[in-house]
């Protein structure tokens, strides 16, 4: 049974720098560990601070004196603090078995991602918790390098579910191999006051006239008053601000790509539109990784191949695909056809793909139809019943799939000089 979590209650804290507290301290960083955290590429690192081999806590007070600092994972008035703190001890890292497929792991993300060797991972796709939306079952709390433990999803503010999707994707960076990608599905929120429920249905069912509680009646509910500029009822651009960390830290954005749904719950708004869409971020190590877009034209509609009823034969920016009919239990989930393309697009058969958030599996029942390893993880062990039901179901069904025009392998296009 799932523990009780608290209301949202979106209040900015109030923190400065106090940088006279690092005085005396002689302990040097390596710019690779600096680099993420401060949000600066090592070119720029060594124009601010010249061409060293090792940066000083003074080094890293010059560069986050500059205008250029932005945010990534930790607050600016922690990171010093964060860097200090940083044991030299490894994790132990070890890949799960996968001589039968797939493997699923019951754990929090960011402390299984830290198992993981090195370049361990050809491709990771998956659909994340929204921030403060959602009541997941099974939700633990995690320790993140901001200092706050909290569930993922349930941050008490949109900047910390930011800074902690970033942590998570700096993981990501580690385990990803140089020709990679990552495909993060996610969607925006608005800060507004609001019941937050466990699934789609129950929204539905409040909007058919059957659930007639107030909002204060809710076991748990977000606020909106607080924040340090978002005002009530205002969209807070999560997407776009996770995409700028991600290429902060390392990442190259490729695309940020909007998924337009076929069908959408209706939204109770009279002051602006309705969203019918969500955004894949597809993000690479390499300006150049392992990807086709000739899968595109080849595979069946039901694993990511051209819908015929709206999409063009050019692969555009713009994915035209239905959404999940949610009948196994869980909150939120994409179609098969949404990872399908993503692993058709981006691996070859026999590649390792990794969901960090796999709920009911559905990307692992399309890696598996594609022929690809996979690892999902959940902190639900319901959540991962289901999927280890639909994966086993997979391994059977997938001959039934019209396959054969699937390529066995994946070539890498000529670059575009565009890029």
């Amino acid at each position: 049974m799932s523990r009780k979590l608290p209301d949202i209650k979106p209040q900015t804290p109030v923190s400065s720098f106090d940088r006279t507290s690092f005085r005396g301290v002689y302990k040097r960083f390596s710019i690779e560990e600096v680099a993420p955290a401060v949000g600066f590429s090592p070119t720029f690192i060594r124009k601010v601070i010249g061409n060293k081999s090792s940066l000083s806590v003074d080094d890293v007070l010059s560069l986050l004196d500059q205008d250029a600092f932005s945010e990534t994972y930790i607050p600016r008035s922690k990171i010093v603090e964060y860097l200090l703190s940083q044991s030299s001890d490894p994790y132990v890292e070890v890949l799960p078995d996968l001589s039968g497929e797939y493997a699923l792991e019951e754990q929090d993300s960011l402390s299984f991602l830290r198992s993981l060797p090195p370049r361990s991972v050809q491709c990771v796709v998956t659909s994340t918790p929204y921030w403060g939306l959602r009541l997941y079952k099974g939700a633990v709390d995690t320790d993140w390098a901001d200092g706050e433990s909290s569930p993922y999803g349930h941050e008490q503010t949109p900047e910390s579910f930011i800074r902690h999707t970033s942590e998570i994707l700096r993981e990501i960076h580690r385990v990803l191999k140089e020709d990679g990608s990552v495909w993060w599905n996610v969607m925006d929120s608005f800060n507004t006051r609001t019941q937050i429920r466990g699934n789609a249905v129950e929204a539905l069912r409040a909007m058919q006239g059957k659930d007639k509680r107030k909002w204060s009646e809710h076991d748990c509910r977000r606020y909106s008053a607080g924040h340090a500029y978002l005002k009530d009822g205002e969209q807070c651009l999560i997407p776009s601000r996770i995409a700028e960390r991600a290429s902060r830290m390392g990442f190259f954005v490729k695309t940020v790509i909007t998924w337009a749904k076929t069908s959408t719950l209706p939204e109770p708004q009279n002051s602006r539109v309705s969203r019918n869409l969500e955004y894949v971020l597809h993000l690479t190590k390499v300006r150049t990784p392992k990807f086709s877009k000739k899968v595109y034209r080849k595979l069946p509609a039901a694993l990511g191949g051209r819908n015929n009823g709206w999409e063009t034969d050019k692969l555009s920016d713009v994915w035209t695909l239905p959404t999940s009919n949610g009948r196994d239990g869980h909150g939120a989930q994409f179609p098969i056809a949404l990872p399908g393309r993503c692993i058709a697009l981006s691996t070859e058969e026999g590649d390792v793909v990794l969901d960090p958030f796999v709920g009911a599996g559905n990307s692992g029942v399309a890696a598996l139809a594609l022929n690809r390893c996979f690892i999902g993880v959940d902190v639900s062990a319901e959540y991962l019943e289901t999927a280890r039901r639909k994966l086993e179901a997979a391994k059977v069904d997938r001959d039934k799939l019209p396959l054969e025009e699937v390529p066995e392998a994946v070539e890498t296009e000529t670059p575009d000089p565009l890029g």
